[in-house]
């Protein structure tokens, strides 16, 4: 799947959206990338979770990891297509993510992690932290899309099946709010 044709699935199920949004990392953006509008679409995630498997292929992955909500069918779908286990972790109660409902991680497995859209990388990066912590050795990053236009750096490789180089701005440096756009606070899941 090409980066262009990936974009057309997001245009036609209302992912990518214009406005003036609040990002979770607290950041102020003229685009938003509702992916749960394309999760919701079993015909359009089975072939995304087919791209993201593609890019590990050779991985000998184990076991596909998300973090809740975003990367739960993500991982259920790259995990499908690479024959391996599916998994997702959830927020902890001191922060940070967890794994529960009896899924593990064992010392050595090989894991590659996913999410819907990688911005900062602020979840990934905690999913990552737990499992190192756990012993699994991560393979690599996949996302739907990537909207740091490949600007974040995770400390593994981070394979995305589209990238978006999205503006964000600090709220204190934000045009669209100095033009008084109204903010809007995307709902969750996105």
């Amino acid at each position: 799947m090409t980066a262009e044709e990936a974009i057309k699935i997001f245009k036609d199920t209302g992912v990518l959206m214009d406005g003036h949004f609040l990002l979770t990392s607290g950041k102020h953006s003229p685009k938003f990338l509702q992916c749960s509008q394309v999760l919701q679409r079993p015909e359009a995630t089975g072939p995304l979770g087919r791209a993201v498997a593609g890019f590990f292929a050779g991985e000998r992955v184990e076991t596909v990891i998300g973090p809740a909500m975003g990367g739960v069918i993500l991982a259920y779908e790259t995990a499908r297509a690479l024959g391996a286990r599916a998994i997702y972790a959830e927020k902890g109660e001191g922060g940070g993510f967890v794994l529960r409902r009896g899924f593990s991680l064992r010392p050595g497995e090989r894991v590659l992690l996913v999410e819907d859209a990688v911005t900062t990388g602020g979840s990934v990066k905690q999913v990552l932290a737990l499992v190192v912590k756990l012993g699994a050795v991560p393979v690599g990053i996949g996302a739907l899309v990537d909207r740091s236009g490949g600007k974040v750096d995770l400390g593994v490789p981070l394979k995305a099946v589209a990238a978006m180089e999205v503006e964000a701005y600090d709220p204190a440096d934000c045009p669209l709010c100095r033009a008084g756009v109204p903010l809007t606070r995307p709902k969750a899941g996105g």
